[in-house]
C-alpha cells in the first residue's frame, strides 16, 4: 500500500465507526476512496443534487444549511456529510459548502451501502442521526437480563381475571371457592363496586381463631375498603404499598373498574431479593439511626441496577420510591413520637424526587402544605417539630439538605394551602428571576404523604394558569435555553475550564437539566398534570404541543444521557469514591461519545426551536 492509501486508512482507523471493522476489509474501503481538494465558499451538494459519495472531512470545516438559509450543522474532522440524502434514496434536500479551504475523502454510494449490509455495526452508526440513532443505542445498550419490577407493569403481572364472590356469602362457599380456583384470595364485590377482601389469613384468625360458624356471611369477616393499587403502577410500587402497609394481597383497578389481585409472592417471583429486602426493610425501622443503617446499602443497589442493564428511567423510579418510603416512615416515627397532627397536612416532594428522577446523588427538596385550618400560634411548634425530625432524618440517611433552603424545615415552605396558591400565583403573573428559580422546583410537586386533597385543590389552580399565562410559558422557555448542552459548531464536546473539574462534562447542569426544563415548559403550557420527564414528553405530545418525532427523540436523548450519568456513577462507587455528576471525557468508549453527542444536539434542536416558538429574546 502506497504511503497516500496508508494515510487514509490511518485517518478512517482513528474514527468511528471504521474502526471496528476488520483489517481487511478497511483495506478494501480504503481502495474506493477519492480525494476532492473544496476552497473556501465551494458548494459541495445543492439541494436537489443526486449525492453520489459519502463525503468524510479530513480537514477543514463545512456547513450545511436547509433550503431556507437555516444552519443545521457545522462539520470538522472525522465528521461526514451527505449522509441523510444516501439514506433518503440520493437526492439532497440541504445545501453543504465549504467554509474553510477542506479535503475530504469521498466514499461512493454503492460502496457505502454495501458496507451498511455486510457490516451491523457500520448499518447501525449510520441510522438516521439524531433520536432514530439514540433509540437504536438505546435497544442496544439496554441488556435486560431479566423482567424485574423496575419494569414491568402491575397490570401485566395479572395471569388471570379477579376471583369474586358477593358479601352475602358463606365463609364456607368462600373457603370451597379459594380451594377450587386455587387463590389465597377473593375480592368482595357487589353490583360490580368492591366492597371488601377476604384472604386466607382472615380464614385463619377471624373465622377459625374465633370459633365462628362456616355459615357467617363474608360481610362480617372480611376486610372493608381494601387498600388498592392501579394497573398502570409498577410492581415496586406494589412492593412498597405492601411493605408499608403489611398486607400481603393488593386488588387491581384499570380505569374504575376491578383488573384482578396482586400478592407478595407474584413480586417475589418477579423481582431481584436485594431490592425486595432493602424495600422491606425501611418499613421495619422504629429510628432514623435505623434508617440511616438501611439506606447505606442504596449506592450498591444503584450499581446493581446499572449493571443489570436497568434503564436510567426505572432506577430513578426505584431510588426515588425508596426515598418516599424513608420519608413516609420517618413521618410515622415523628407522629408516633408528637402525638397526631391537630390539623391535616400533605408532604410533598420537589424537585428529581417529585420527577421519580433522584439517582445515588441527591439532595431534599420537599414542601408541607397544611389545611386552611391551621393557626400557628396553636399549631406551629407541631409542624416545626415533625418536618425537623423528617428532614434531619432524611440527612442522617445521605439526603443532603437542600443548598438553598427548599424544605418542609424551612418556614417559608411550610404554609397552609391559601398561602401556597398565593406563592404560585405570584410566580406566575410576576415571573421575576427568583420566581423562576423556585418555579423550576415547586413544579414539579408530587405527594409522598398525608391529606390527598391539598394536592387535589392546588395542582389544578396552578395548572390552569400557567395554561392560559403565555408571558410566563416565555420566561420558563427563556429559563430553559439559558443552559446550552456542552457541544460545539464542530460536534465537539465543550468541557469546564478550571477549578475542580477541570476538562470535566457537568452531566446534570447541561445534560440532563436543559430537557427537564424544556419538559417543564411544554407541560405547563399544555396544561397537564404529570412531573416526571419522560411523562412529561409524552403527555405534551398528546396535548398537541410536541410532535411525536420531537418527544421522542428528547425522551431518547434524556435516558441516554442519564443512563451515562448514572454508569459513570455507578463506576465511582464499584471505585470507593463518593459519586458525582462530572464525566472526563476519556472515559467513554467512541460508540458513547458519538451518542453522546447525538444527544447534546437534539437537546440543542429544541431549544433552537422552543427560543424560536417564544421569541425569548424579548425576555
Amino acid at each position: 500500500m502506497d504511503a497516500e492509501l496508508a494515510e487514509i486508512r490511518d485517518f478512517l482507523a482513528a474514527h468511528h465507526p471504521f474502526d471496528l471493522l476488520p483489517a481487511a476489509k478497511l483495506h478494501d474501503v480504503v481502495r474506493t476512496i477519492d480525494i476532492r481538494y473544496a476552497r473556501k465558499g465551494n458548494r459541495l451538494i445543492e439541494p436537489g443534487d443526486k449525492v453520489e459519495f459519502l463525503h468524510i472531512v479530513r480537514s477543514g470545516a463545512i456547513e450545511t444549511h436547509d433550503a431556507d438559509g437555516q444552519l443545521l450543522a457545522r462539520l470538522g474532522e472525522g465528521d461526514f456529510c451527505g449522509v441523510r440524502s444516501l439514506l433518503r434514496g440520493g437526492t439532497a434536500i440541504n445545501r453543504s459548502v465549504a467554509i474553510e479551504d477542506s479535503l475530504l475523502y469521498l466514499l461512493p454510494a454503492a460502496a457505502f451501502e454495501r458496507l451498511r449490509q455486510t457490516h451491523r455495526q457500520v448499518d447501525y452508526y449510520f441510522a438516521p442521526m439524531g433520536g432514530g440513532r439514540l433509540k437504536a443505542s438505546l435497544d442496544l445498550s439496554d441488556s435486560r437480563r431479566e423482567i424485574n419490577l423496575l419494569g414491568v407493569r402491575v397490570g401485566d403481572m395479572l395471569s388471570r381475571p379477579p376471583v369474586t364472590i358477593g358479601p352475602t356469602a358463606s365463609v364456607r362457599e368462600a373457603a370451597i371457592r379459594m380451594r377450587d380456583e386455587r387463590v389465597s384470595c377473593l375480592l368482595v364485590t357487589e353490583e360490580g363496586r368492591l366492597d371488601g377482601i377476604f384472604t386466607d389469613r382472615d380464614l385463619r384468625i377471624r373465622v377459625a381463631a374465633e370459633g365462628l360458624d362456616a355459615d357467617t356471611p363474608l360481610r362480617r369477616v372480611m376486610t372493608r375498603d381494601p387498600i388498592c393499587i392501579g394497573a398502570d403502577d409498577y410492581g415496586f410500587d406494589a412492593l412498597l404499598t405492601m411493605a408499608r402497609n403489611n398486607v400481603h394481597h393488593l386488588p387491581v383497578v384499570r380505569d374504575g373498574a376491578i383488573a384482578g389481585c396482586i400478592t407478595t409472592t407474584n413480586l417475589v417471583e418477579t423481582q431481584t431479593t436485594s431490592t425486595i429486602f432493602l424495600a422491606g426493610d425501611v418499613h421495619k425501622q422504629t429510628s432514623p439511626e435505623g434508617l440511616a443503617r438501611v439506606l447505606a446499602h442504596l449506592p450498591e443497589l444503584v450499581l446493581h441496577l446499572a449493571e443489570s442493564g436497568a434503564t436510567a428511567h426505572h432506577i430513578g423510579h426505584v431510588v426515588s420510591t425508596l426515598t418516599d418510603a424513608a420519608t413516609v416512615r420517618l413521618i410515622q416515627l415523628a407522629e408516633r413520637r408528637l402525638g397526631p397532627p391537630p390539623v391535616p397536612y400533605a408532604w410533598l416532594a420537589a424537585g428529581s424526587q417529585g420527577r421519580h428522577e433522584q439517582t445515588a446523588r441527591s439532595d431534599q427538596d420537599n414542601v408541607l402544605v397544611l389545611d386552611d385550618a391551621y393557626d400557628a400560634t396553636k399549631h406551629g411548634a407541631y409542624f416545626h417539630d415533625l418536618s425537623h425530625f423528617v428532614c434531619d432524618g432524611l440527612a442522617a440517611c445521605g439526603y443532603v439538605y437542600c443548598p438553598g433552603g427548599m424544605m418542609a424545615m424551612t418556614d417559608e415552605w411550610r404554609q397552609p394551602l391559601a398561602r401556597w396558591t398565593r406563592y404560585f400565583l405570584q410566580w406566575i403573573e410576576q415571573p421575576e428571576p427568583k420566581a423562576l428559580l423556585f418555579s423550576s422546583v415547586f413544579f414539579d410537586l408530587r405527594q409522598v404523604h398525608g391529606e390527598a386533597s391539598l394536592m387535589e385543590a392546588l395542582q389544578p389552580t396552578i395548572l390552569e394558569h400557567t395554561r392560559r399565562n403565555r408571558i410566563f410559558q416565555g420566561y420558563m422557555a427563556s429559563n430553559a435555553v439559558q443552559h446550552h448542552p456542552p457541544l460545539g459548531f464542530f460536534r465537539n464536546l465543550v468541557l469546564i475550564r478550571g477549578g475542580q473539574h477541570d476538562r470535566m462534562l457537568d452531566l446534570k447542569h447541561t445534560g440532563i437539566g436543559p430537557i427537564v426544563d424544556i419538559a417543564r415548559v411544554f407541560a405547563l403550557a399544555a396544561g397537564v398534570p404529570a412531573v416526571n420527564t419522560r411523562e412529561r414528553l409524552e403527555a405534551a405530545h398528546q396535548a398537541g404541543a410536541l410532535s411525536a418525532d420531537s418527544a421522542a427523540d428528547l425522551r431518547d436523548a434524556f435516558e441516554f444521557i442519564s443512563l451515562m450519568r448514572i454508569r459513570h456513577q455507578a463506576r465511582m462507587i464499584r471505585q470507593g469514591q463518593e459519586a458525582n455528576n462530572f464525566l472526563e471525557p476519556g472515559d467513554l468508549s467512541s460508540f458513547e461519545r458519538t451518542h453522546l453527542k447525538d444527544a447534546f444536539a437534539v437537546v440543542k434542536s429544541t431549544q433552537a426551536v422552543l427560543a424560536d416558538t417564544y421569541q425569548t429574546a424579548r425576555f
